[in-house]
């Protein structure tokens, strides 16, 4: 496995290539899926921490069932670009995974992400008991999406060069 950055995941990807997105939390981890065209994420079921064994069986199990070409997983930045614990505590995540994939990880500056999924949420109404259930996936989709964007905007300029 590998860590790539967004520019060398947009060279290294072929097309119909989907890629999941990651909200590394202390109870939880969310998830979110691309389309196969890399433009929507969409929000999956959380998965409940356990121990990092069953975590990252449970992970590669989603990844081979839904086809995932990588991962982009959200790295919690503190506001003033710090890296705080819970980035210490993502990077040894992926270094751990390192030992149990060849899916290649993208760090992706998470901030904000959470408090934009939380205002989602509430404008779509979701009761207090189900946006607790939800956030996380919907932090992954959101940190997802920005990865995507980010990946057409490099497809963009990749053409215009090209032309």
């Amino acid at each position: 496995m590998t860590v790539l950055t967004i520019e060398e995941l947009a060279e290294a990807l072929g097309p119909g290539q989907a890629i999941a997105g990651l909200d590394l939390g202390t109870k939880t981890i969310g998830l979110a899926m691309s389309d196969l065209g890399r433009r929507f994420a969409t929000p999956r079921p959380v998965i409940k921490r356990e121990k990092f064994t069953i975590d990252a069986e449970t992970l590669l199990a989603f990844a081979t069932k839904e086809k995932v070409s990588a991962f982009v997983i959200g790295l919690p930045m503190n506001m003033d670009g710090s890296a705080g614990p819970r980035v210490q505590a993502t990077r040894a995540f992926v270094r751990n995974m390192e030992q149990k994939t060849a899916i290649p990880f993208v760090y992706w500056d998470e901030r904000l992400s959470t408090v934009a999924a939380e205002r989602a949420l509430l404008e779509m109404d979701v009761s207090r008991a189900k946006r607790a259930e939800r956030i996380d996936s919907a932090a992954a989709s959101f940190i997802l999406q920005g990865a995507l964007d980010r990946l057409s905007l490099l497809a963009r300029s990749a053409d215009d060069t090209e032309a």
